[in-house]
């Protein structure tokens, strides 16, 4: 009897990204922060968030939270976050 294997993963297309060129400075830049919704996330971008702007010299943060720490991040949150300079996504625990 032949054995029939299966192939689970999905097709479809394959997306090239590259980096985005490295920022010269932050002073008077806009930084995203992003938070994964767990536990700790908040408190490390606060402190992240002062660090930025007493010693970089950040002008602005825009601070958003994903509803589901499990799933991507939604559309319209990610559209707003690529109006910033730069962002950090944030990992609690």
């Amino acid at each position: 009897m032949p054995i029939t294997v299966l192939d689970p993963t999905a097709g479809g297309t394959t997306r090239v990204a590259t980096m985005a060129p490295p920022l010269r400075t932050l002073a008077g830049a806009t930084v995203g922060l992003l938070d994964n919704g767990k536990v700790n996330a908040d408190r490390f971008l606060d402190h992240l968030d002062a660090i930025l702007r007493e010693r970089y010299g950040v002008q602005a943060t825009v601070r958003r939270r994903k509803p589901n720490m499990s799933a991507p991040a939604p559309a319209a949150i990610l559209a707003e976050l690529t109006a910033c300079d730069a962002v950090v996504s944030a990992v609690g625990d």
